[in-house]
């Protein structure tokens, strides 16, 4: 492999200028691919798409029933006046005029209604007390746009398979034309509802996503300029990296990668892990730089040697983050992706941007005739040359402080290690009782507004979360299928304090039949035919599909998703014992119960990506070391971390996401690079000679200073990510810098004595099978 990266620097040194020349032309191809990038928020970003549930809900109901309002809430005094009625019928008549708007529900279309069954004419009246008298007599038609006297709805209907952009163009036609409609002053208008809420969910996580890795820059810099100081150009690793983002960017337009509330949070992880690689050469080359006078050889001598130790640390990290394939939430996928093709970019910038740049910077500073002065202005100790391998005043501190932990370590071996794998266990044991949050409400900003508006207008009109029920049917005109659909509404509101509810095609045919149901199909398709389309489309599709729907109120934030599986089930045993008439199937669907699959997917899906992570890691090191010992090491730290991690999220009440649910397999993927690392320069000082305990105090204090430093930038990366405004997030962040800084204390506190444990232990089976082969041996001997 060295010989390979050895020909791979010859082609650097010699075409420095085309290789910046390609990685100028690649930002401008990634630019463009960024362009493409979706943001989404929806539900599919929770399921993925070959999962049954979502096939019934997308092809059953959102292809065909589902419909969005963007409502128009309004709030006054009193809401039941001419003046008001005359402002919403001037509002509705506008949008009924935008593209894309299915239809419009307001107390006005409903007033002209009942008013022109009365006096035969289809306009507002103009009094104040004719609009009351209309309301209050009325109470089952006007009772859920009208909750009371101070507030009102307009329902602007839009496809549920409505693109973001038609979502948008819609909710800025609605909000435009609200001046227009020249509301008395005394009324407050709030322009809610689900599209509005995640259109701007969606420009929310635009903005963030400049703020984190604003936030994660700066960030770097001050760890850069605390850690890295002893080089040139220290800073320099920070726009390499950056640039490794910026082709992460461009490769997500191009596969596909959308945009959502976890995918963003990659970047800040990608800028702490990504830094580490452009860290490694940087100061590999510095020190080239210093100890030979040829610089060509100083440029091959970097890549040959830093290329393959990076590349395979980042193939241990990408075992880890390849487990995230594993789960079926599409968002959590998605996630994996862009760590896999983040790390990869972060590297390749490194090696051929990174390497060149700063090789470009130190001929330039040679010809600078302002070197000498700059030489001059040094501290006070740089004119000291330093001995080969010596470290300055910080480096021998915290090697100091390492190796005393160490002897600390080993000194009580068995206790640390007890003590350890209780705490592992301890922790394991409360991970099952961590809850699972899926109200993608507990995600976002709650200070939000349009989150505000839409809470405020839950709070005063209900929930508006269903259950939908397809029903095939072989004839929609059927009398025994719509008597049915009739008692079994009934039954379920009357028995579920949950469902609060039921809407259906029953409701529009029993009201233009005097309460009740035709006993022939001929007099049902009569009255269809006078129902107008737009209501009759949204409760039946050509002859042998109904909907009927059950309002479940605010059931996602108050009874969960694992409440709602149980209301399902309900539903589904009242069916056994109330059936159907023959010939009908019921699918239960909706977007409440296919968060169903999210559960599983949380519950059993993350501990079967970090046990995949753990075999994956395990394996790959087995592969690179053909040594049990050098595999089994580096990765039970970090299962006991694993362990620790669930016992710091039951600790701070933090509930598992998709973005939490992927910690086991990020410790995996981040963690174990400090293990190797520790382990590696443990058997070069034991390979000199030196034994198991000298060797491991070696390597305590003279690579311990460089893990400290790499798990400083990798937890400064990750700390950009507790500012967030989307608690999600936060609290991902707060969990992933604790979960490194216990990684980082595994590998000082945990790894010594069980390296010396399991080594020692290996090397007395070796003599002792070396022993029992001599003894074999000269008996042989004997006997001949």
């Amino acid at each position: 492999m060295k010989k390979s990266f050895e020909k791979l620097g010859f082609f650097i040194q010699n075409n420095r200028f085309s290789v910046l020349l390609i990685a100028f032309l690649c930002i401008i191809i990634a630019t463009q691919g960024a362009q493409l990038i979706e943001m989404k928020s929806g539900t599919e970003t929770f399921v993925g798409k070959s999962s049954p549930l979502y096939q019934d809900f997308d092809h059953l109901y959102q292809n065909i029933f589902q419909t969005q309002s963007i409502v128009v809430m309004v709030e006054g005094n009193d809401v039941k006046s001419a003046d008001l009625m005359e402002a919403v019928d001037r509002l509705e008549h506008q949008l009924q005029a935008t593209d894309g708007v299915i239809e419009t529900t307001s107390p006005a279309s409903l007033i002209k209604t009942v008013n022109q069954k009365i006096t035969g004419r289809y306009e507002l009246p103009k009094t104040d007390e004719e609009i009351k008298t209309i309301i209050d007599g009325n109470p089952a038609i006007f009772s859920q746009i009208i909750p009371d006297n101070n507030h009102m709805l307009i329902s602007v209907v839009i496809p549920g398979s409505a693109s973001d952009k038609t979502q948008q163009d819609i909710l800025t036609a609605t909000e435009d034309a609200v001046p227009f409609a020249e509301f008395p002053p005394s009324y407050n208008i709030i322009v809610t509802g689900d599209p509005a809420f995640s259109i701007s969910m969606n420009k929310e996580m635009n903005s963030s996503m400049g703020i984190l890795l604003g936030l994660s820059a700066v960030f770097m810099v001050i760890v850069l300029l605390l850690v890295f100081r002893h080089v040139r150009w220290c800073l320099l690793p920070l726009p390499v990296v950056l640039l490794g983002i910026v082709y992460t960017f461009g490769a997500m337009g191009y596969v596909g990668i959308p945009m959502s509330m976890v995918s963003m949070s990659a970047f800040p992880i990608l800028i702490g892990v990504g830094i580490d690689y452009a860290i490694q050469f940087h100061n590999r080359l510095e020190e080239e730089l210093q100890d030979k006078g040829n610089k060509t050889r100083a440029v091959i001598e970097t890549i040959k040697h830093t290329g393959p130790a990076v590349l395979i640390a980042l193939a241990m990290t990408a075992l880890g983050f390849f487990s995230l394939f594993t789960s079926t939430v599409p968002m959590i996928q998605d996630f994996g992706k862009l760590l896999m093709i983040g790390i990869v970019m972060c590297y390749l910038s490194s090696i051929f941007v990174g390497v060149v740049t700063l090789s470009l910077f130190d001929s330039y500073a040679d010809k600078n005739p302002l070197r000498k002065i700059t030489n001059k202005i040094k501290p006070a100790d740089s004119g000291k040359k330093k001995k080969p391998g010596e470290e300055n005043g910080s480096d021998r501190l915290i090697g100091r402080a390492l190796q005393k932990t160490t002897a600390l370590t080993i000194k009580y071996d068995v206790v640390v290690l007890g003590v350890a794998c209780l705490l592992c266990f301890g922790g394991l044991y409360l991970d099952q009782s961590v809850p699972i949050q899926t109200d993608v409400q507990t995600f976002v900003p709650q200070e939000m507004p349009s989150l505000l508006d839409l809470k405020h207008m839950g709070d005063i009109m209900g929930g508006s979360d269903e259950l939908n029920l397809i029903i095939k049917v072989e004839d929609t005109a059927n009398p025994d299928v719509l008597k049915w659909i009739d008692k079994f509404s009934e039954h379920e509101v009357a028995t579920s304090s949950h469902i609060h509810s039921a809407s259906s095609i029953v409701s529009l045919v029993k009201e233009r039949n005097g309460g009740v149901i035709p006993d022939t199909s001929q007099e049902i398709e009569n009255i269809y035919s006078g129902i107008p389309e737009a209501q009759k489309d949204r409760y039946m599709y050509g002859k042998n599909m109904l909907l009927l729907n059950f309002n479940i109120g605010n059931a996602v934030s108050d009874i969960k998703v694992t409440g709602i599986k149980e209301l399902t089930n309900i539903v589904k045993q009242d069916m056994q014992w109330m059936p159907a008439p023959p010939g009908t199937a019921v699918t239960i669907t909706g977007s409440s119960v296919i968060y169903i699959e999210v559960i599983t997917a949380l519950t059993s899906g993350r501990v079967a990506m970090t046990f995949l992570g753990l075999v994956l890691v395990l394996a790959g090191l087995f592969v690179v070391y053909r040594d049990w010992v050098k595999a089994l090491v580096p990765v039970i730290p970090m299962v006991i971390v694993i362990g620790w991690s669930g016992g710091v999220m039951s600790y701070l009440n933090i509930s598992y996401t998709p973005l939490t649910a992927t910690l086991g397999a990020l410790i995996l993927g981040v963690g174990s690079e400090y293990a190797i690392l520790m382990m590696e320069r443990y058997f070069e000082e034991k390979d000199k000679g030196q034994s198991p305990m000298e060797a491991i105090h070696m390597a305590s204090s003279k690579i311990g200073s460089a893990i400290v430093a790499s798990g400083a930038t990798t937890v400064f990366g990750f700390m950009a990510l507790l500012a967030s405004p989307f608690p999600m997030i936060a609290d991902f962040g707060m969990v992933t810098v604790i979960d490194v800084l216990l990684a980082l204390l595994a590998t000082f506190v945990v790894f010594p004595p069980l390296i010396i444990i399991l080594d020692t232990w290996r090397d007395k089976r070796k003599e002792l099978r070396t022993a029992e082969k001599e003894t074999n041996e000269q008996i042989k001997g004997a006997e001949i």
